[in-house]
């Protein structure tokens, strides 16, 4: 006997669970030191900085502003630096420019001649004919413009009984005295020990004239018949001397002595080498210095 048939249950479709859309799947991490798998995204593991870590690189400052006018040489201009664009700094103050100060006139300037010769003059006089110097009166010289002042000058045609002066000479009686004196101590024992002959001439380029100096600041002494100028000088055999830059051995030792001993009993002296106004003469005079000091080049 055959038991119930027993009939079979249809096979029902399985169907996929519905995935909630609301939902986000974290994604699984991969393990340390294992690439993510395909679908993740990468978590970059976060840890202090090592000492071997690239630094980030600074950002480099913004360039300053140049100067107004910069990019000129600081020794083309004397004019001061403008401040720089936008600067806060207070310009720096202009010293006011400095002013050559006037020099003040100088006091002999302003002598004039008495109606009388002074006492020192005739004495002055007095010792030029003792050594032999040949002068004659001269009327007073004085221009208040220009400062040239002479109140008892005199003309000079010799400096010794045996020495002329060409052309004559209007000086002050004090320098032809210092002038009369040097030729009797000075030059005429030189000339006889370096040249063998005695100086009979001295020839001048310049003595009174009414003019301030070259470099046009203090007055001349020339303006006050206090300097005068030797070109040459000729001997007693008509050999002449002239005072320059290369003269012969002989001459040269001759004008070298003459030179360095006119340096005391005049207060200045010049000569070749000490400027290109005097390359061709020795300049002498008896200019008041301090302390009674000299200047000779």
């Amino acid at each position: 006997m055959t038991g119930p048939i027993l009939a079979k249950s249809p096979k029902l479709p399985v169907t996929a669970p519905v995935p909630d859309m609301n939902r986000v799947e974290a994604p699984d991490e991969a393990a340390p030191g294992q690439p993510p798998q395909s679908g993740d995204v990468p978590v970059p593991e976060k840890r202090p900085p090592g000492p071997n870590d690239a630094k980030p690189p600074e950002t480099a400052p913004a360039p300053a502003p140049k100067p107004v006018g910069a990019g000129k040489a600081a020794d083309q201009s004397d004019e001061a630096e403008p401040n720089p664009v936008g600067s806060d700094k207070a310009p720096e103050k202009q010293e006011p420019a400095k002013t050559e100060k006037t020099r003040p006139p100088d006091p002999r300037s302003s002598a004039v001649a008495a109606d009388e010769l002074p006492a020192e003059e005739i004495a002055c006089r007095d010792r030029l004919k003792a050594l032999g110097v040949v002068f004659k009166e001269h009327a007073a010289e004085h221009d208040a413009k220009v400062g040239c002042s002479i109140p008892y000058p005199i003309v000079v045609s010799k400096l010794g009984p045996s020495i002329d002066l060409a052309p004559e000479a209007e000086l002050n009686c004090p320098m032809a005295e210092a002038l009369g004196r040097f030729m009797k101590d000075v030059v005429t024992p030189v000339a006889k020990e370096e040249l063998g002959s005695q100086v009979k001439a001295i020839a001048q380029a310049s003595a009174y004239v009414c003019r301030p100096r070259h470099n046009g600041g203090k007055i001349s002494e020339h303006a006050f018949g206090n300097a005068l100028d030797i070109a040459s000088f000729t001997l007693a055999d008509d050999t002449r001397v002239d005072v320059g830059p290369r003269p012969p051995e002989k001459q040269g030792k001759f004008l070298d002595k003459v030179r360095a001993a006119a340096c005391g009993p005049f207060k200045t002296v010049l000569g070749p080498g000490s400027d290109p106004d005097h390359e061709l003469h020795f300049h002498l005079d008896l200019e008041p210095r301090r302390h009674n000091g000299t200047f000779c080049q």
